[in-house]
């Protein structure tokens, strides 16, 4: 599963990725914190949609991407 720039409000058409808090190849759980996306307005960390394994895509941290920007993907547990 894709894990993309999320829109967090209505007006948001881009926003900053901040990082991974877990390592790239990390088991996740569902809801555990994944990365924090960063606005004008606010930072936030995503949590992990479901439960899988971490593999980061090829964004550079602190840079400017348009909501749905693929960011990297998330390997659902089987």
């Amino acid at each position: 599963m894709e894990i993309r720039m999320p829109k967090l409000d209505v007006s948001m058409t881009d926003g900053t990725f901040l990082g991974w808090l877990v390592p790239d190849g990390s088991t996740v759980g569902a809801g555990e914190g994944l990365y924090t996306v960063g606005t004008d307005k606010v930072e936030t960390e995503i949590p992990a949609p479901v439960a899988g394994v971490l593999r980061y895509g090829a964004v550079e941290v602190d840079e400017n991407y348009p909501v749905g920007t693929p960011l990297g993907v998330l390997e659902p547990e089987r």
